[in-house]
């Protein structure tokens, strides 16, 4: 089998695995993979080698198009001996990997793309183009130059980042998760074997520092702060605050230190 179609990626990260090699090439916008755990970005110079039976996780800008290539390792017409070529595409898949394309690469793949788009139901034209792609593609993988290392998706520092820049509203796993692009329970498993505590754990801990900070720094009331930082409300910030850092707001506000 070897087929191959343009897709929207959806906004919101969804998982899956399949029995087949595939091929994920950007087209139009932006979108990322997660392969067991390593994550990859693609724009329309990156393409990523996804290995038969590997959970992936996958989403996109509003923009974004990608090809997709599936190859399937066990088709008869692909691993006989009348194709040895299939040899140098199967070892594309030895594990995930991502793809940097050159501009002829880049080229090629969006020429087919226009020709997808104006050929929608010619499958055999597609089948060719996908197949130029895969052995030019291949070309590239095999001597190492194309390929970039991948890397783990989950960053507690990003994970910060937008927590600070959403401080204020109510803030989900989920939403974390969708941010790098995972499922909720792809996403905890990851970020605390990376962080060493749970996503919720890390997002109280982020609003409970900033809140002590603006409590020792700021002229600010402590709803003010409680508001600003992400608390439902005064008494919540405070409870938190004593039972996490065995301090109250007021005790904060005359210059007591928290570790």
């Amino acid at each position: 089998m070897l087929d191959a179609r343009i897709v929207k990626l959806p906004a919101n990260a969804q998982q899956h695995h399949h029995e087949h090699h595939q091929v994920v090439v950007g087209v139009r916008g932006a979108a990322e993979l997660c392969v067991d755990g390593l994550g990859a970005y693609l724009d329309t110079w990156k393409a990523c080698l996804v290995p038969t039976e590997i959970e992936h996780d996958y989403c996109g800008d509003q923009t974004n198009h990608v090809l997709v290539i599936n190859l399937d390792p066990q088709s008869p017409a692909l691993a006989s001996s009348a194709h040895r070529e299939y040899e140098l595409l199967a070892r594309m898949f030895d594990k995930p990997c991502t793809v940097q394309m050159d501009h002829r690469l880049q080229g090629l793949v969006q020429f087919a793309a226009g020709e997808f788009d104006r050929a929608p139901g010619n499958e055999p034209l597609h089948r060719h183009l996908a197949a130029s792609i895969l052995y030019s593609m291949a070309d590239r993988v095999i001597d190492g130059a194309s390929v970039k290392p991948a890397r783990h998706s989950v960053s507690p520092e990003s994970t910060r980042r937008f927590i600070l820049e959403n401080l204020h509203r109510k803030i989900s796993v989920k939403d974390l998760a969708g941010e790098a692009c995972l499922s909720v329970s792809r996403f905890h498993e990851i970020f605390r074997e990376v962080a060493g505590i749970t996503p919720h754990q890390f997002l109280l801990q982020t609003r409970l520092e900033q809140a002590a900070s603006l409590l020792s720094s700021s002229q600010l009331s402590v709803s003010e702060i409680s508001y600003r930082t992400g608390f439902s409300s005064q008494s919540a910030l405070t409870n938190a605050l004593r039972k996490y850092k065995g301090t109250t707001p007021s005790r904060l506000q005359i210059g007591e230190y928290v570790a």
